[in-house]
């Protein structure tokens, strides 16, 4: 069964033209995964369609009012009891690898895309089944944290990547990095591929890839190092 997306968004334009190419969208096309767009704008009530106001107490820029986002989100829970609301935020947890493995196993995810300053708190309050960040800085929009996680997600679900194989092995599994990865040619620019990957012994490639991950984990990310050291 494939695991439906829902994004609400002011702009659906720029989420949808991503699942236009490549392996998201052969896994729309294959029905892996569901893509859906639901537009706050569309349940305003006044004749302006109005969605964003200025904040209470002042400060700079506006927020998604609360009435419109509101109803937007009734109309998914009335019709998806499962549906799993996710709202990417400054205040939440970093987005992981382990996350995406198991947001995989939903069966209805709803990213709520926030724009301007944000979204009236108390939408939050009432709605997110989970918050999340994916870095330490600040955007225009919440719809490039919904696609980063989306497309995180969906690599994990059964057939959506041509070869299962490519999950096995992959950066963050078990706190480590990928060991260093080459293809042909085997010398390129006077660099050459390490030696004992061309002898074709599987068992000592993979003790010297062991050997080099974790080199490399603690070279570029000492902090998952230490953590793995210390499992």
């Amino acid at each position: 069964m494939a695991l439906q997306f829902t994004f609400v968004t002011l702009f659906k334009s720029l989420v949808r033209h991503y699942f236009e190419d490549s392996i998201l969208s052969r896994a729309v096309r294959d029905k892996h995964i569901g893509i859906d767009f639901i537009n706050p704008r569309d349940f305003a009530q006044d004749r302006h369609k109005k969605v964003d106001d200025y904040q209470a107490g002042g400060g700079a820029g506006l927020l998604l009012k609360p009435e419109p986002l509101a109803l937007a989100l009734d109309s998914i829970r009335d019709n998806d009891q499962n549906a799993y609301f996710i709202f990417a935020t400054p205040a939440g947890k970093p987005f992981k690898q382990i996350d995406a493995k198991r947001l995989a196993q939903k069966e209805h995810v709803v990213f709520v895309n926030g724009r301007y300053e944000g979204i009236d708190e108390r939408i939050i309050e009432h709605y997110a089944d989970e918050l999340f960040s994916i870095g330490d800085y600040i955007l225009t929009g919440g719809e490039l944290p919904s696609l980063c996680m989306c497309d995180a997600i969906s690599r994990n679900i059964p057939d959506v990547l041509g070869n299962a194989d490519s999950l096995v092995v992959e950066s963050y599994e078990d706190n480590q990095l990928e060991a260093p990865a080459f293809t042909k040619p085997n010398n390129f620019r006077g660099s050459e591929i390490i030696k004992d990957y061309l002898k074709g012994n599987h068992g000592n490639i993979q003790s010297l890839k062991n050997r080099l991950s974790s080199q490399k984990t603690n070279y570029f990310r000492p902090d998952l190092y230490k953590k793995n050291k210390k499992l």
